[in-house]
Protein backbone atom coordinates (compact mmCIF):
# COMPACT_ATOMS: atom_id res chain seq x y z
CA UNK A 1 0.00 0.00 0.00
CA UNK A 2 1.24 3.63 -0.97
CA UNK A 3 2.22 5.41 2.11
CA UNK A 4 0.18 8.66 3.27
CA UNK A 5 2.65 11.83 2.67
CA UNK A 6 1.93 14.55 5.19
CA UNK A 7 3.47 17.66 3.81
CA UNK A 8 3.69 20.47 6.36
CA UNK A 9 5.08 24.17 5.43
CA UNK A 10 5.06 27.19 7.06
CA UNK A 11 7.57 30.49 7.45
CA UNK A 12 10.58 29.86 9.26
CA UNK A 13 10.08 29.26 12.95
CA UNK A 14 6.18 28.82 12.80
CA UNK A 15 6.70 25.26 14.94
CA UNK A 16 6.49 23.37 11.59
CA UNK A 17 8.92 20.97 13.51
CA UNK A 18 6.91 21.01 16.82
CA UNK A 19 3.77 20.06 14.49
CA UNK A 20 5.43 17.72 12.71
CA UNK A 21 6.75 16.00 15.55
CA UNK A 22 3.23 15.70 17.71
CA UNK A 23 1.51 14.33 14.58
CA UNK A 24 4.60 11.79 14.09
CA UNK A 25 4.56 10.33 17.45
CA UNK A 26 0.51 10.18 17.39
CA UNK A 27 1.11 7.96 14.46
CA UNK A 28 0.34 4.17 15.10
CA UNK A 29 2.01 2.57 11.95
CA UNK A 30 5.46 3.15 11.27
CA UNK A 31 6.78 7.06 10.35
CA UNK A 32 9.91 8.55 8.04
CA UNK A 33 10.23 12.02 8.74
CA UNK A 34 11.86 14.47 6.28
CA UNK A 35 13.52 17.94 6.47
CA UNK A 36 13.25 19.93 3.36
CA UNK A 37 16.34 21.64 4.58
CA UNK A 38 18.24 18.27 3.88
CA UNK A 39 17.88 19.19 0.15
CA UNK A 40 19.84 22.89 0.12
CA UNK A 41 22.24 22.57 -2.91
CA UNK A 42 26.04 22.18 -2.45
CA UNK A 43 27.78 25.53 -3.13
CA UNK A 44 31.17 23.33 -2.57
CA UNK A 45 32.81 25.40 -5.36
CA UNK A 46 31.83 28.93 -3.27
CA UNK A 47 34.03 30.08 -0.43
CA UNK A 48 32.38 30.44 3.41
CA UNK A 49 31.87 34.16 2.55
CA UNK A 50 30.39 33.44 -0.84
CA UNK A 51 27.95 31.18 0.73
CA UNK A 52 26.93 32.97 3.13
CA UNK A 53 25.79 35.57 0.86
CA UNK A 54 23.61 32.76 -1.14
CA UNK A 55 19.78 33.54 -1.01
CA UNK A 56 19.15 30.51 1.07
CA UNK A 57 15.61 31.32 0.91
CA UNK A 58 14.78 31.24 -2.56
CA UNK A 59 13.30 28.16 -4.13
CA UNK A 60 16.27 27.72 -6.43
CA UNK A 61 18.51 27.48 -3.09
CA UNK A 62 17.12 23.73 -3.00
CA UNK A 63 17.83 20.44 -4.85
CA UNK A 64 14.22 19.46 -5.59
CA UNK A 65 15.08 17.23 -8.14
CA UNK A 66 16.27 15.19 -5.36
CA UNK A 67 13.96 15.64 -3.29
CA UNK A 68 11.12 14.73 -5.53
CA UNK A 69 13.18 11.73 -6.75
CA UNK A 70 13.76 10.10 -2.56
CA UNK A 71 9.86 11.15 -1.73
CA UNK A 72 8.97 8.68 -4.74
CA UNK A 73 11.63 5.99 -4.00
CA UNK A 74 10.05 6.10 -0.26
CA UNK A 75 6.64 5.84 -1.86
CA UNK A 76 8.03 2.15 -3.61
CA UNK A 77 8.96 1.30 -0.39
CA UNK A 78 12.53 1.58 -1.67
CA UNK A 79 14.89 3.36 1.66
CA UNK A 80 16.85 6.12 0.73
CA UNK A 81 20.43 7.95 1.69
CA UNK A 82 19.03 11.04 3.14
CA UNK A 83 21.48 14.50 3.02
CA UNK A 84 22.65 15.97 6.06
CA UNK A 85 23.48 19.66 5.62
CA UNK A 86 25.71 21.32 7.57
CA UNK A 87 24.59 24.86 8.58
CA UNK A 88 27.93 26.26 10.10
CA UNK A 89 29.46 25.57 6.89
CA UNK A 90 26.81 26.04 4.74
CA UNK A 91 27.81 22.79 3.29
CA UNK A 92 26.28 19.33 2.70
CA UNK A 93 27.83 17.06 4.77
CA UNK A 94 30.02 13.67 3.18
CA UNK A 95 28.03 11.43 5.08
CA UNK A 96 24.19 11.06 4.87
CA UNK A 97 21.25 9.72 6.67
CA UNK A 98 19.69 6.03 6.19
CA UNK A 99 15.69 6.22 5.97
CA UNK A 100 13.57 3.50 5.10
CA UNK A 101 10.56 3.07 3.63
CA UNK A 102 7.77 3.81 6.13
CA UNK A 103 3.54 3.53 6.25
CA UNK A 104 3.05 7.47 7.15
CA UNK A 105 5.87 10.22 5.48
CA UNK A 106 6.05 13.22 7.26
CA UNK A 107 8.17 16.07 5.38
CA UNK A 108 8.60 19.72 6.34
CA UNK A 109 9.62 22.77 4.89
CA UNK A 110 9.25 26.30 4.29
CA UNK A 111 9.11 26.08 0.70
CA UNK A 112 7.50 23.25 0.41
CA UNK A 113 4.26 23.73 -1.37
CA UNK A 114 6.52 26.12 -3.82
CA UNK A 115 6.71 23.53 -6.78
CA UNK A 116 3.62 21.87 -8.12
CA UNK A 117 5.99 18.75 -8.03
CA UNK A 118 6.24 17.94 -4.19
CA UNK A 119 2.41 19.54 -3.95
CA UNK A 120 1.62 16.45 -5.79
CA UNK A 121 3.10 13.97 -4.25
CA UNK A 122 1.43 15.21 -0.76
CA UNK A 123 -1.86 13.45 0.07
CA UNK A 124 -2.43 16.19 3.27
CA UNK A 125 -0.96 19.48 3.01
CA UNK A 126 -0.57 21.48 6.41
CA UNK A 127 0.45 24.93 6.09
CA UNK A 128 1.61 26.58 10.05
CA UNK A 129 0.69 29.72 10.38
CA UNK A 130 2.56 32.15 12.83
CA UNK A 131 3.15 35.99 13.64
CA UNK A 132 5.74 37.49 12.32
CA UNK A 133 7.12 38.90 15.25
CA UNK A 134 7.08 35.25 17.15
CA UNK A 135 9.01 33.35 13.91
CA UNK A 136 11.54 36.36 13.72
CA UNK A 137 12.49 35.70 17.75
CA UNK A 138 12.87 31.68 17.00
CA UNK A 139 14.84 32.21 14.50
CA UNK A 140 17.43 34.45 16.50
CA UNK A 141 17.44 31.93 19.30
CA UNK A 142 17.70 28.87 17.39
CA UNK A 143 20.19 30.52 14.68
CA UNK A 144 22.78 31.14 17.93
CA UNK A 145 22.42 28.28 19.39
CA UNK A 146 22.11 25.63 16.91
CA UNK A 147 23.90 26.96 14.23
CA UNK A 148 26.50 29.52 15.71
CA UNK A 149 25.77 32.49 14.34
CA UNK A 150 26.09 35.87 15.21
CA UNK A 151 23.14 38.22 15.78
CA UNK A 152 23.89 40.90 13.18
CA UNK A 153 24.51 38.34 11.01
CA UNK A 154 21.11 36.63 11.53
CA UNK A 155 19.12 39.99 11.46
CA UNK A 156 20.90 41.00 8.12
CA UNK A 157 19.84 37.51 6.51
CA UNK A 158 16.39 38.31 7.78
CA UNK A 159 15.93 41.42 6.30
CA UNK A 160 17.38 40.93 2.93
CA UNK A 161 16.24 37.11 2.49
CA UNK A 162 14.67 36.07 4.86
CA UNK A 163 11.08 38.44 5.04
CA UNK A 164 11.36 39.33 1.45
CA UNK A 165 10.90 35.25 -0.16
CA UNK A 166 8.31 34.61 3.16
CA UNK A 167 6.49 38.07 1.20
CA UNK A 168 6.92 36.74 -2.35
CA UNK A 169 6.80 32.54 -1.80
CA UNK A 170 5.56 31.38 1.59
CA UNK A 171 2.78 32.88 1.92
CA UNK A 172 1.21 32.69 -0.98
CA UNK A 173 1.90 29.01 -0.98
CA UNK A 174 -0.82 29.27 1.65
CA UNK A 175 -3.10 28.67 -0.73
CA UNK A 176 -2.38 25.21 -1.67
CA UNK A 177 -2.98 23.49 2.46
CA UNK A 178 -6.36 21.68 2.82
CA UNK A 179 -5.47 22.80 6.23
CA UNK A 180 -4.25 25.90 8.16
CA UNK A 181 -3.07 25.76 11.74
CA UNK A 182 -2.70 29.11 13.48
CA UNK A 183 -0.34 30.00 16.56
CA UNK A 184 1.53 27.67 15.14
CA UNK A 185 2.72 24.64 17.40
CA UNK A 186 0.93 25.64 20.67
CA UNK A 187 -2.31 25.01 18.79
CA UNK A 188 -3.47 21.73 20.45
CA UNK A 189 -6.63 21.32 19.72
CA UNK A 190 -5.67 22.23 15.72
CA UNK A 191 -3.10 19.83 16.16
CA UNK A 192 -5.42 17.30 17.95
CA UNK A 193 -7.94 17.39 14.58
CA UNK A 194 -4.97 16.99 12.33
CA UNK A 195 -4.25 13.42 14.15
CA UNK A 196 -7.81 12.17 13.88
CA UNK A 197 -8.07 13.11 10.29
CA UNK A 198 -4.88 11.10 9.87
CA UNK A 199 -5.79 8.19 12.01
CA UNK A 200 -8.99 7.87 10.24
CA UNK A 201 -7.14 7.98 6.92
CA UNK A 202 -4.96 5.39 8.06
CA UNK A 203 -8.06 2.93 9.08
CA UNK A 204 -9.89 3.64 5.47
CA UNK A 205 -12.35 5.46 6.91
CA UNK A 206 -13.75 8.52 4.89
CA UNK A 207 -12.66 11.97 6.35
Amino acid sequence: MKPLIIGIAGGTGSGKSTVAKRIAEAMPASVAFIDMDAYYRNFAELTLDERRNVNWDHPDAFDVDLLVAQLDDLAARVPINKPIYDFVRHLRADESKAVAPADVIVIDGILLFVDERVRDRCDVKVFVDTDADERLIRRIRRDMKVRGRPLEEILNQYLTTVQPMHLQFVEPSKRYADLVIPRGGHNTVAIDLIIATMLRRLEGQPT
